[in-house]
This record gives C-alpha cells, structure tokens and sequence, in this order.
C-alpha cells in the first residue's frame, strides 16, 4: 500500500475515532421544552451516564428544626420547609410554601440520612411533586460550617462537606410529564436559610 493512501486511511480512523469519543454517551438528550429523546447513534453501553443541567432550587427552610432527640435508630430532626424559588434552561417556579419537608435522621457514624419531600409550582402553574433520599456528612471540625444553613450562600467552600440526593418527580401535567420517567441527581450545599441544589437528569 502506497505510503500517501496509509496516511490517508489512519488520519481517517483517527478522525473518526475522534468524533466517536467526542459523543459517546449522548445518544439520551433532553430536546428543547425539556422532553427526552433516545437514539442508537453514538451510544455506548460502558461510558458514564451524562448529566443535563434542570434547574437550580433554593430552599427556604424554617428554623430552628423540630428536634425531636435521639432514637434508635439515630437523631430525629424535622425541617419545614418555607418556601423557595427554582430556575433553569427546562423550568423555573417557586417552591411551594409550607407545603413539605426535610425529616433528616442523623446516624451515630455522623452521617445524615435526609428524606425529603415538597412540591415546585412553576411559571406556568404546573404543580409538580417532588421527593427524594440523600446524604450528607462532613469531616468533624467542618460540621458547624456545614450545618449553618443560615451563612451566606458561599459554593466555593462546599468542598467541606457531602451533600449529594436524588429527586424524583411526579406530575400530572402533560406538559412536564417526561418528568415523571427521569431519575435526577443534586449536587447541593448549604446557606442562605436553607439547602441550595443543582438538580441534574441522569441521560
């Protein structure tokens, strides 16, 4: 085989192989209003699943929570939730005031154990359930700062500490049904009077 076609050929693959990387595991896509889409082209069963950005929630919690003490089964306290505003590229609404909480069981390793449960009303009146398990913990000399829910919102110092959930949704409207077959994931911190999340879709 002549020297030039060679060339030709690997640049080829390597081009090739080079857009296949570039979009491996995007064949699930969120279209535009937010409705999933699944596609053949470019999937890859062993590559991470993508993450696609939703929207981001800022929870107002009331404070202090109802502490009801030391069970069992781990420390018992109860976060009402207050109200809150959501925002992002698929929705954007208000959390519903004192309509849910957080019931959080503090394991005796430290850890918390966070079960949540509120509705998202959004822009256009659609009124969505959502609810959640989570966790979140810290190393001892940051739980303090961790736990300070009424510090200034402050993502650069979120390193501190592990808060991580899972939201599911429920919702009888259509237009934001595709809501109800996604699995989602947070990546949350604490400040400005209660948890602040980033909620992803899991593509």
């Amino acid at each position: 085989m002549p020297d030039t076609t060679r060339r030709r050929l690997l640049v080829g693959a390597g081009l090739y192989a080079a857009a296949a990387l570039a979009g491996r595991g995007h064949a699930h896509v969120l279209e535009p209003g937010g409705v999933p889409t699944l596609s053949a082209a470019d999937w890859d069963a062993n590559s991470p699943p993508e993450l696609e950005f939703l929207f981001e929630a800022r929870v107002q919690l009331h404070l202090p929570p109802t502490d009801v003490g030391q069970t069992p089964d781990g420390r018992r306290m109860i976060f009402l939730v207050k109200g809150g505003t959501f925002e992002g590229p698929h929705l954007r609404g208000r959390v519903v005031p004192d309509a849910g909480a957080d019931w959080v069981r503090i394991r005796p390793d430290g850890s918390g154990v966070l079960d949540v449960r509120f509705n998202l009303e959004t822009h256009d009146n659609a009124m969505i359930y959502v609810y959640w398990q989570g966790r979140f913990w810290s190393a001892p000399e940051d739980a303090g700062y961790a736990l300070d829910l009424e510090k200034p919102d402050d993502p650069e110092g979120a390193w501190r500490y592990y808060f991580r959930t899972a939201p599911q949704f429920e919702t009888g409207d259509p237009r934001y049904a595709w809501l109800n077959n996604i699995i989602a994931v947070t990546k949350s911190r604490t400040g400005d009077g209660g948890p602040i999340h980033r909620v992803f879709a899991v593509m």
